[in-house]
């Protein structure tokens, strides 16, 4: 049988065969696991339970996977994340408005995910100190154009809790990025809402699928096999 200790696991994707396979997987290793279909249905879960470890996807419906680990990022710091999706081959190609500690490219093994959040659990209080140390960006939706034509955004500074407008040279920026509040000049840390320019191609999605299920059996084999054994 597995000796992994009983951490707790929230899964969220909005597809629902992705989410049963990977709770199978995780659960067949000893994990607890929990699932949510998107970004608000997750947070509401946050709120009576607290994992070690989020997984989340990033294009989902009413909240995306950008804006819900933004979210996390706020308001429990202390929990690592990993970003999962088909629009980036690598963690390289990851733009920085993604806030997570580690990446999972859909279509990949399984075993990889399941290293990564297992190392995400042993080295937890380092980045969470980090986490903590620096104030997370705020996740802003685009707010259209002014009377002259030209792009704004509207901020609420995290310190004084004022609102101001920000008028913006480009909106496609999928970077963090800083200016001062206009009433308090505190730096507020943004990041305009980009999700609506990835999209996972079709096949990638697919792949996953093939590649979890095969993944779920192999896990499955080994830990029948051990309790076999044992």
């Amino acid at each position: 049988m597995s000796n992994t200790p009983k951490y707790r696991i929230l899964v969220v994707d909005d597809d629902p065969s992705i989410r049963e396979i990977m709770a199978r997987v995780l659960e067949g290793i000893g994990y607890n696991v929990s699932t949510a279909e998107h970004g608000f249905d997750a947070l509401l879960q946050l709120r009576m339970v607290t994992p070690d470890v989020i997984i989340s996807d990033l294009n989902m419906p009413q909240m995306s996977g950008f804006e819900f680990l933004s979210v996390v990022r706020r308001r429990f710091p202390g929990i690592p994340v990993v970003a999962v999706s088909g629009a980036y081959e690598s963690r390289d190609d990851v733009p920085g408005g993604v806030i997570a500690d580690a990446f999972y490219a859909k279509g990949q093994h399984l075993g990889e995910l399941l290293r990564t959040v297992a190392e995400l659990i042993r080295t937890a209080p380092a980045p969470a100190m980090n986490h903590h140390r620096q104030s997370a960006p705020v996740w802003i939706p685009r707010n259209g154009k002014d009377s002259k034509g030209v792009p704004y955004i509207v901020l609420t500074c995290t310190e004084c809790l004022r609102s101001f407008p920000l008028s913006v040279l480009r909106e496609d920026v999928q970077e963090i990025q800083e200016t001062p509040c206009l009433f308090c000049a505190v730096p507020v840390r943004y990041i305009i809402d980009f999700s609506l320019a990835v999209t996972s191609p079709a096949h990638v999605a697919n792949s996953m699928k093939r590649a979890q299920a095969h993944s779920c059996g192999a896990v499955q084999t080994h830990v029948s096999h051990g309790a076999a054994s044992a």
